[in-house]
Formats: structure tokens, C-alpha cells, sequence
């Protein structure tokens, strides 16, 4: 482990993660903790649950291996993660590696729902791993630009900027944007889309949404940080980048439906 942690600091790692850092502006999310603004002093809580988190896996994969399918509930996966305060720490910090880790998580699970070997998790548990090493020490290196002034706060409110269920087009706007920088074949400026996208728009309408329909907004984080990055990263077709994005924008059609029934309840109570 110390050896992937090492690894994610080297010098050309460092200057990445410097510039995204500079680079980040004050987000709209929804739940989303204060203790994001002070990074120094949940450096301790943060490696401990880097810890836990890998442990908790890794007795899942181990169960999982000795004792069969029937033996785990994968759907811990998703639960330990996000019952975690790190999970914000590095979703406000660095994107791409929080997207990594969601793929690592969502890789142990589909080895697991799909009864392949052991091997298979096992491999998905050592990226999963390797992320969240890298992700502890990109908020490590957060933490030090946030204590000389370099980082703008986090808001842990919802955008005013626009109504939630607006958010939703902005969101499926976007989105056409990812297939058309795809097929322009830049890749790595559609990656850029649909992380920045997750993190200041569908984070906004996420606290809202969760109340309406939790599985959908599980659905949609998995589609955010897992099913469309990898189907770019993969070299998949236009047309099969478009099928995701088209999927999403059913969910997404849902999530609208959802959020102007919560505000037209909010305005007949005023």
C-alpha cells in the first residue's frame, strides 16, 4: 500500500494535482460537510477511514472467495463509501481520482453480482486500493494549499443560480456536449465535462433528489463517475457513448419530474 501512496506523489503527479487544485472555484453541492473547509484537521479521520475502507472490502472479497455469493451483500460497498467523510474530501478536491474510486467500488460489486472468480475482485479491490491511497494524498496536498489561502470554500448549499429541475437540462446540455467533444475525438476534454458536470450541477440537486428517489440518485452517480467515463476511457463507439448518454437522460427525464413536484410542494406551504 505504501508503495501506491508513494507512487501518487511523485513530482509529475504533484504538478497535476497543483493545477486542479488553483484551479477549483467554490462549489454548489448538496451533502456535502463543513469539515471539507478545514482539511489539515480531519487528516487523521481521513487516513483512518482510507483504512477502514479497505478493510471492510477486503472482508467482503474474503467472504466472498471462502464462502460464495451468498455470503455478501454488495450493496455494503456503496453504503461504506458513502458513510465515510473522505468520500466529500476528495469529491471536492480532485474528481478524477474520486471517479476512480467509484470504478474500483463498482468493479468489486459487478465481479461479485456476476459470480465471476475471486481473482476478478481481487484485481478490482487493488485498483480500488491503489485510488484511495491516491486520494488521501491529493487531499493531503489540498490541505496545504488550503491552509495558505489557495483554495476558495466549499458551500455546502444547493445553487440559487438557476431552479433544480432547470439544473436537470443544464445537466442532459451538457451532456450533448460530452458526445460531441467525443466525437471530435478529444477525449479527455469529454472526461472533463462529465466530472465537472457531476461535481457542480448534479451535486446541487442531489440532496433534494435523494429525498425523492435514493436509488435513482445511485443509479445516476454510478452512470456520473463509472458506466460514461469508462465507456470513453474504453475507446467505445460514438454511438455506444451516445446510448449511455441516452440512458441518462431518461434518469435524468425521472430526476426533473421529481424536483418540480418538491417545488411545487415547497411553494404551496408558502
Amino acid at each position: 500500500m505504501k508503495a501506491v501512496f508513494k507512487s501518487a506523489t511523485t513530482l509529475g503527479v504533484s504538478l497535476l494535482l497543483v493545477s486542479a487544485f488553483v484551479a477549483q472555484p467554490a462549489f454548489a453541492n448538496g451533502p456535502i460537510g463543513e469539515h471539507v473547509n478545514h482539511l489539515q484537521a480531519n487528516i487523521k479521520d481521513y487516513s483512518e477511514e482510507v483504512e477502514w475502507m479497505i478493510g471492510k472490502v477486503d472482508t467482503i472479497v474474503s467472504d466472498y472467495e471462502s464462502k460464495g455469493v451468498k455470503a455478501v451483500k454488495s450493496d455494503d460497498l456503496i453504503e461504506y463509501w458513502e458513510s465515510v467523510k473522505f468520500h466529500s474530501a476528495i469529491e471536492t478536491n480532485f474528481v478524477p481520482v474520486y471517479a476512480s474510486i467509484w470504478q474500483g467500488i463498482y468493479g468489486v460489486k459487478m465481479a461479485i453480482d456476476n459470480n465471476k472468480p475471486a481473482t476478478e475482485a481481487r484485481k478490482e479491490q487493488q485498483a480500488m486500493n491503489a485510488a484511495l491511497w491516491q486520494g488521501l494524498g491529493a487531499v493531503k496536498l489540498a490541505a496545504q494549499f488550503q491552509q495558505k489561502g489557495l483554495l476558495a470554500n466549499v458551500k455546502a448549499t444547493a445553487t440559487t443560480s438557476m431552479t433544480q429541475s432547470a439544473t436537470i437540462d443544464e445537466i442532459k446540455h451538457k451532456l450533448d456536449r460530452v458526445i460531441a467533444k467525443y466525437a471530435e475525438r478529444l477525449s479527455d476534454e469529454a472526461t472533463s465535462i462529465v466530472h465537472d458536470t457531476y461535481l457542480h450541477l448534479f451535486e446541487g440537486v442531489e440532496g433534494t433528489l435523494i429525498e425523492q428517489d435514493a436509488k435513482l440518485v445511485e443509479i445516476l452517480e454510478k452512470d456520473f463517475n463509472v458506466t460514461l467515463p469508462k465507456a470513453i476511457s474504453d475507446n467505445k463507439s460514438v454511438d455506444e457513448v451516445r446510448d449511455v448518454v441516452s440512458s441518462m437522460h431518461t434518469k435524468l427525464d425521472r430526476a426533473k419530474v421529481l424536483l418540480e413536484k418538491a417545488e411545487k410542494a415547497r411553494k404551496d406551504v408558502f
